[in-house]
């Protein structure tokens, strides 16, 4: 059996998060390997790609706050919301005042009810909605409670007659920043979409850590599955007594403040642990 792990890929534009997992596959002689979050195939960076029993890390740290930078123009909306899709709109956006264009930025931090985009990987009645557009249909989703803890406007620049706007965004998983630059056009009243995005951290994982698929191909750099967890959650010692119970699956009367990663006196990983019902309750037991 091949080692588990994370492997922190610096995804490259114009792949698809499936193809990324099938070159680890290849460099790791495995089947078993998964990714945490996907990458439209024009966006760059952060993939955090499980192998092995890592692969069962993944559903927890697809949950936890993710950082982008990306560019809007303001000026044109396609159909996918970014540089992807056919044009649909467009409308002069230079003369906007840049303060004009920052504040509504400004607008889209806190907490948002954000109207997915329809070519999205969302799945609407078992069947992808871009599957759904490319079909030919009329896909109509529900918006969804999402959290941009930051977003810091670093530019705003003239592109011809549309206006580029630099953006940094911190937000919880399943924010759409296409949704952001679609929206923020609408409200400026001349349309919006993105034109580049490059996620820079997936929880505690960043772009200081990633590695391009050329750079793997030399070395795998697989990041070991206690070090993935010590680095994603809190970490818990146990004492051997606990640690024999946590081996076959059972509670522990001890108290947790969420979903952590315990370890046994030796500093093995263990399990993931989450407090349920006044116990410490087993969520996937890796041993």
């Amino acid at each position: 059996m091949s080692a588990s792990g994370l492997v922190i890929v610096d995804k490259d534009p114009g792949l698809t998060s499936h193809g990324v997992v099938a070159r680890v596959r290849r460099l790791a002689g495995t089947r078993k390997v998964g990714h945490a979050g996907t990458l439209d195939p024009m966006a760059t960076g952060v993939l955090v790609v499980g192998v092995e029993r890592a692969t069962r890390l993944l559903g927890h740290l697809m949950l936890t706050e993710k950082g982008y930078s990306a560019t809007v123009r303001l000026g044109r909306t396609t159909v996918t919301d970014d540089a992807e899709g056919d044009v649909l709109t467009e409308t002069p956006a230079a003369h906007l005042d840049p303060d004009v264009v920052r504040a509504a930025f400004a607008t889209q931090v806190g907490e948002l009810q954000q109207m997915p985009t329809a070519v999205s990987a969302i799945k609407v009645d078992g069947k992808r909605a871009y599957q759904r557009v490319r079909d030919g249909e009329e896909v109509a989703l529900k918006a969804r409670v999402v959290t941009v803890h930051e977003l810091t406007v670093h530019d705003v620049r003239p592109a011809g007659p549309w206006l580029d706007v630099d953006v940094a965004v911190r937000c919880s998983s399943g924010t759409y920043i296409r949704a952001i630059a679609r929206d923020v056009g609408a409200a400026l009243g001349v349309g919006g979409h993105l034109t580049a995005l490059r996620r820079t951290a997936v929880g505690p994982y960043d772009l200081a850590q990633a590695r391009t698929l050329a750079q793997l191909e030399d070395d795998l750099a697989l990041v070991p599955l206690g070090d993935a967890a010590r680095a994603a959650f809190p970490a818990v010692e146990l004492d051997a007594v606990e640690a024999s119970a946590v081996r076959v699956g059972r509670a522990l009367d001890r108290p947790l403040e969420a979903l952590s990663a315990v370890f046994d006196p030796d500093g093995a990983f263990l399990a993931l642990y989450e407090p349920r019902d006044g116990r410490a309750r087993p969520v996937a037991v890796f041993v």
